[in-house]
Order: structure tokens, then C-alpha cells, then sequence
């Protein structure tokens, strides 16, 4: 019999996604519920994003030692990070070293798509179906497929056409790409971008960078663990991870909780020159207790980086297509980068402004901007992701009355506590729109939800409950709240992928929510506490 003909498979938990949301919501499930569980992932060895994103100079930008899972305490001390901000390869070691470790790999089914998830309102189960066929039944779908992970490729015209090689920065090949006297072009100077440019500038004959827009970028101050340090981390860690919980975003550090404008002028460029010598997300999350709600107190900071643009890079013209005056500070994915302000000081490298001017279409030899041929061996297209809804959209979800996931969110993505959507039975997303994600440390978030998420599906075990639904009214409520609380910060005034600015067609919609962690798991306990109010819950 055909596995399209056999009966599906009777599963307690369907998981889509083998990354850091889907290993630990497959150990949390089976480890502490007893559940049988299946995890799915299109690509063939687990990691999600670090699986995916093996481009040059793919780094993490936030510290290893917190960039990482706080259920173990034994995986604390075991695992050994080599340096502050850790590589793309040792963070996917790091992630199938916890698949082992806690045999997590027997419940995970790679190289397989999820293709559709059709809820039953007669048995209130999801009835999944794989790319090749399979057929699962689960009580509960629980989606892990990560916020940055829908690559967009623009639909350049010609580009079957070209003669040469080309990449994605978030599909890159396993095996390494010889750039060695090539000519290379690459598109986008977003966070991809801007880590790959100064690793390609080393190996190309010449790199033209095209920019559609410039970023504000801070120097990572990488540098490797010393034994002593690890030590210390190992001793601290359980202080670590409370800084983290009870921060806004996740990081074992706080702002000054001071305005800019409470310093002289001499204090403001002294502490934004400390941070800077610091590195990484620090300057965002750890300075002035009002950098993305004051616009007074952002420009100061914003003015702090354009000098810094203007005294790194040689050439003053490319310092000004390089500085950023349309949007305030990290109000953006603000990129954390190793040398790439240098790079447009070597002779091989040149940038080329698209702003006004963009890409017409890729030709055989290269690509055209107008009346001009840039011809190249190799183009790298770093043009980000469809963040947020991309890789949900790209699965045929169904919820009650045969509503698509699709048709739900052709406004703009609707959910409770960016939990549950409204129509969708029985269906988790974690760090789904609507929750803090991309604007915190990742496993922070992550560890939040599974936690609730499990603690949710213990409550409704203990209480004989089959299905667990979030109510229309509640989820209005809470999109009205995320957009209100957007409104009040500095975010809206940018043209970012936290609204789908990106995304030719795309409903604009602030889709992360900007009021932070603490906030968050304030909310999502009283939620719980009161009842899961919010909610309709059905018992058997």
C-alpha cells in the first residue's frame, strides 16, 4: 500500500523546524509530557538557520555564552565556545552536539517538507502531509520555522540567463566557494552583506558592493576564549541567564536608565565611544534608557556613527553613500560586523549607489543598472529573508472551515500573543508575529514560548481539555496593543523587514512587539494564571 493510501500515523505533536525552536520543543514535549512527537525539516542535518546560512564571514551577533540554551546545566559546563562572538560552523556543532546529547535525532525526520496541515474539527487533530506523501495526525502543530528563514530572491529579469556562478547568502552551499581571482558582485548590505563583504574583498580580484540603502554598523571586537574566561562564565552562569530573563531583550545587560539629554555633551561621546570599543548588541540594548524612543537622544547617537563612518573609511565620497541619514538607529537590524567599513578602503573593492538607480536585470556577463554592464564571474545576492510570515505562507495551512493560513494574514499577520492564531486549533508558533523574536536574543525568546507552550499542553492533559483555541476578540486586542506599542518608539519611521518593507507587495505591518521580554512574560503568565483568558479551551 501506498503511503498516500496507509492510514497516518498517530502522533501527539507535529514540530516543523529542526533548529533551536524545534530541538527544544521536541526534548521539552517528549522529555517532561511523555508525548510522542515527530520533528520535520526540509534540509538534511538539523541547525535551522545555521544549517541554511553558510555564506563568508557568517557569524552570530550576539555572545556565545548566552547565545545558547539555559535548560542544561550539565551542557553549560560541558560545551567549550572558542571565541566571543561564535562562527557559523561551530554554532551548527554546537546545535547537533544538544541533538545527540539528549537523543534527540530518532524523533527527527530530515530532508522531508511538511506540504499541507489541514485541521480536523471532527477530531480535532491536525492531519499533516509531506512533500513525498507521508500522512501524520497530531493533536498538536507546533511551528519552529524560525523568523529569518524564507530567503527572498528578487525576480530579476535574465537571471536564468547569466553565465557565471550565483548564491544566496541564506542557501549557501555546503562546499566552499573559490572567489580567488574572481570577479564578484554582491547585492544588499544588510547583516549578511555586510559580514560577507570584507571575507569575499580578501579572496576577489574586485567585489562591487550594490547598496539600496546603508546601515548603521558596529564593530563586533571579536576575540577568542581564554580558559580563565570560560571559567568565569561556568562559575556565573546561573546569574548570566537571570540578567537575560529579566532583561528587555534577553541580554545579561541593562540600559543606563538615563536620557541622553540627563549628560553633557563630553558624557554622551564618552559612553557612546566605550560602547563603541565594546562591540556587539550592547550599544543598542545598553545605553541610553531612551535611544529608540527619543528622537533628540537618537540623533545624537546616529551623529556618534556617521563620524565614525566618515573617519574609517578613506575615500569621502564613499563615506557618504556609506552613512545612513533616512532611518534612526536600530531601527533596523542593526549589523554587527569584523572590518567591513575597511574594506571599501583596498583597492579591489567599490560600491555602487542603487538607491535611485536600481538593477534592471541580470545579463550573461553580469548585471545592468541603466546604461551600464557591471560583468562578473560570481554574483552573491545578500537580499535578506521574508521575515516573519515567509516560511509559514510557503506551507498550505487550513485552519476551522478550510481558512487558509494565507487568506488569515493577506492583511498583514493576526495572532494572540503571537502565540496562537485565531481559527487555527491546537496550533503553536513559536516566536510567531506578535512576540518579541528578532528583537531579542533568540534562545531567550525561544526557551519562553516552548516553556508556555508545554506548560499549556501539561494544563489542558491535567484538565482532560483536546483543543485549545485562541478567540477573535483577544487576538484584535493584542494586534492593536503590538501596533500601539510600535508607535510609541522610533521603529515605525523606518522601512525595514520588521514591516515587510522589503517584500514587493507585502502588507505593511509592524510585526515584532517592541515593548520586550519583561513585558512579554508578564503578559503571557497572566494569561496562564487566569485561566489561559484569551482563550476557548474544549474538553473531551
Amino acid at each position: 500500500m501506498s503511503s498516500q493510501q496507509a492510514d497516518p500515523r498517530e502522533l501527539d505533536a507535529v514540530i516543523i523546524g529542526a533548529g533551536f525552536s524545534g530541538l527544544y520543543a521536541l526534548y521539552k514535549l517528549r522529555q517532561e509530557l511523555g508525548m510522542a512527537v515527530r520533528v520535520f525539516d526540509s534540509a538534511d542535518g538539523v541547525g535551522g538557520t545555521w544549517y541554511w546560512n553558510r555564506y563568508p564571514g557568517a557569524r552570530c551577533d550576539s555572545e556565545s555564552y548566552y547565545y545558547s540554551y539555559s535548560f542544561s546545566e550539565d551542557l553549560e559546563q560541558e560545551w567549550e565556545w572558542t571565541s566571543k562572538y561564535p562562527e557559523q560552523p561551530e554554532i551548527l556543532l554546537y546545535l547537533n552536539h544538544v541533538a545527540d546529547r539528549f537523543d534527540l535525532r530518532r524523533d527527527i525526520q530530515l530532508s522531508t517538507r511538511i506540504k499541507e496541515a489541514i485541521f480536523d474539527e471532527t477530531s480535532n487533530r491536525w492531519q499533516v502531509q509531506t512533500d513525498d506523501g507521508e500522512r501524520f495526525s497530531a493533536q498538536f502543530l507546533i511551528t519552529g520555522v524560525g523568523c529569518l528563514s524564507a530567503t527572498n530572491l528578487p525576480p530579476f529579469q535574465g537571471l536564468d540567463q547569466f553565465e557565471g556562478e550565483w548564491y544566496h547568502t541564506g542557501q549557501w552551499p555546503h562546499e566552499p566557494v573559490d572567489f580567488k581571482g574572481k570577479r564578484v558582485g554582491l547585492v544588499g548590505t544588510g547583516s549578511t552583506g555586510i559580514q560577507a563583504t570584507p571575507v569575499i574583498a580578501e579572496d576577489a580580484d574586485h567585489l562591487t558592493v550594490f547598496q539600496r540603502t546603508p546601515n548603521y554598523s558596529l564593530p563586533a571586537r571579536n576575540a577568542l576564549l581564554t580558559a580563565e574566561g570560560q571559567a568565569e562564565v561556568k562559575a556565573n552562569y546561573r546569574e548570566i541567564r537571570r540578567r537575560t530573563r529579566e532583561s528587555r531583550a534577553g541580554f545579561p545587560y541593562a540600559p543606563t536608565e538615563k536620557s541622553a539629554m540627563e549628560y553633557s555633551a563630553e558624557e554622551q561621546q564618552a559612553l557612546c565611544e566605550s560602547l563603541w570599543q565594546e562591540g556587539g548588541f550592547k550599544f543598542l540594548w545598553g545605553s541610553f534608557e531612551d535611544l529608540l524612543t527619543s528622537e533628540e537622544t537618537n540623533n545624537i547617537v546616529a551623529e556618534f556613527f556617521r563620524r565614525k563612518i566618515r573617519e574609517v573609511v578613506d575615500d569621502p565620497a564613499t563615506a557618504k553613500l556609506l552613512t545612513p541619514t533616512d532611518h534612526p538607529y536600530g531601527t533596523k537590524r542593526p549589523p554587527i560586523d569584523t572590518g567591513y567599513y575597511e574594506a571599501y578602503n583596498r583597492d579591489n573593492v567599490s560600491l555602487v549607489d542603487i538607491s535611485n538607480s536600481p538593477i534592471d536585470a541580470i545579463t550573461p556577463k553580469g548585471l545592468r543598472i541603466g546604461d551600464t554592464e557591471y560583468e562578473f564571474d560570481i554574483i552573491v545576492f545578500a537580499t535578506g529573508f521574508d521575515a516573519m510570515t515567509g516560511a509559514l505562507l510557503k506551507i498550505d495551512i487550513r485552519g476551522t472551515e478550510g481558512q487558509t493560513l494565507a487568506d488569515k494574514w493577506e492583511g498583514g499577520p493576526l495572532a494572540y500573543l503571537g502565540l496562537q492564531v485565531a481559527g487555527f486549533p491546537n496550533m503553536f508558533t513559536i516566536t510567531g508575529p506578535g512576540s518579541p523574536s528578532v528583537l531579542t536574543n533568540m534562545p531567550v525568546a525561544i526557551e519562553q514560548h516552548v516553556d508556555w507552550i508545554t506548560a499549556c499542553i501539561q494544563h489542558m492533559r491535567t484538565n482532560d481539555l483536546i483543543r485549545i483555541e485562541a478567540k477573535l476578540d483577544a487576538e484584535d486586542a493584542w494586534v492593536d496593543h503590538v501596533n500601539e506599542a510600535a508607535e510609541f518608539t522610533l521603529f515605525p519611521k523606518a522601512n525595514s523587514w520588521y514591516v515587510g518593507a522589503n517584500i514587493p507587495g507585502k502588507k505593511r505591518v509592524f510585526m515584532p512587539y517592541v515593548a520586550g521580554m519583561i513585558e512579554y512574560k508578564t503578559r503571557c503568565n497572566e494569561v496562564a494564571t487566569k485561566g489561559y483568558d484569551g482563550f476557548e479551551l474544549r474538553s473531551a
